[in-house]
């Protein structure tokens, strides 16, 4: 599939990944129009900064639009002739909702069925959508796998992207839209979101304030950096997803269907522990952490692990940046950002 002149929608576009994914679409020639509502579950100035650098590029226009509402989202799928439709834009964190429910069932439910139905009545060729590692839930067999049975989710926003995953998979196969689910594993990197462990972990640090450490520091996580996420689904959004014609109802694969729909994971393949990740930090600020060890928190798991066999064969790609990489250039783009 041909980039150059495609009209896409990213929704999501002021968040960390849409932000880095927008950008990547806009200089390889793709028309971009970013929507994001700019809520403010974390720092809105961060957002807004992100859009700045994105609004630079004469390809990028922004919408400023709620994912929930129907007829706001009507009107842009009308107004705009989509090629391909990424969506990013959900309510995220995993304590969060357990506090805030009902943000979850407005933005990713209703907002992404705004999405098929935009996608279903407007000739999209691709939709492209973030679920998440968290579905796999109460598993243990790991590397986690596509192909594993995913029906035990601990929280309601694993909940609530494994019934993405769901809805996507019934408009593919009710009206042949071609849909593919992206189970991203905990994405980190410059531009960061700042409830997320290495955004906490550095200002804490820096700030000499004490990191929570939880499950008492027992914890690992398939960390990925952001251009792997940002590449990974570049490709994917050029692979349009097929009926597997081996499917079969007698033994159905949840990673395939015989409807066109495909799901992926993109992790690093690689876990690392969480003393590891925050020994690496302190070895690129010089500075030590002071820790409180704390038990798991509801609705974490204690490992994540992707088997990422199924994207390298669709796709030939592989995420590969060590976390030592990583976090060297956060830290340096924190440094520079705050101006500490």
């Amino acid at each position: 599939m041909d980039f150059k002149y495609m009209n896409v929608l990213v929704t999501g576009a002021a968040g960390f990944i849409g932000f880095n994914l927008s950008k990547r679409l806009c200089e390889s020639g793709c028309r971009v129009v970013g929507l994001d509502i700019l809520n403010e579950y974390y720092d809105v100035n961060l957002k807004k900064d992100r859009l700045a650098i994105l609004e630079e590029n004469e390809h990028f226009t922004f919408s400023r639009t709620d994912l929930a509402d129907r007829e706001s989202m009507e009107a842009l799928f009308k107004e705009n002739s989509f090629d391909v439709v990424v969506n990013l834009a959900a309510q995220a964190g995993v304590r969060h909702s357990l506090t805030h429910p009902h943000d979850y069932t407005e933005s990713n439910i209703t907002g992404f069925l705004n999405i098929l139905e935009g996608c279903r009545y407007n000739d999209v060729k691709h939709l492209v959508f973030a679920s998440s590692s968290s579905v796999y839930g109460a598993n243990t067999d790991m590397p986690f796998s596509v192909h594993q049975n995913v029906d035990h989710p601990l929280s309601l926003y694993a909940a609530s992207k494994k019934a993405n995953e769901l809805m996507a998979h019934t408009y593919s196969h009710l009206y042949r839209l071609p849909c593919t689910g992206l189970r991203f594993f905990t994405v980190y990197g410059p531009w960061g979101r700042p409830d997320m462990a290495l955004f906490l972990f550095t200002k804490a640090i820096l700030e000499d304030r004490p990191i929570k450490v939880f499950n008492n520091g027992d914890m690992s996580r398939d960390f990925t950096y952001i251009d792997d996420i940002v590449e990974g689904v570049f490709r994917v959004m050029g692979k349009l997803p097929e009926p597997n014609p081996e499917w079969t109802g007698d033994n159905p694969d949840p990673g395939t269907s015989n409807a066109p729909y495909r799901l992926y994971n993109i992790g690093n393949n690689n876990p690392v522990s969480l003393m590891k990740f925050i020994e690496t930090i302190e070895e690129q600020l010089g500075m030590e952490a002071k820790k409180d060890f704390m038990p798991l928190q509801p609705g974490d798991v204690p490992q994540t692990y992707a088997n990422i066999d199924a994207l390298f064969d669709a796709v030939g790609f592989k995420p590969a940046t060590s976390v030592e990489t990583g976090i060297e250039r956060f830290v340096s783009w924190y440094r520079n950002y705050y101006k500490v």
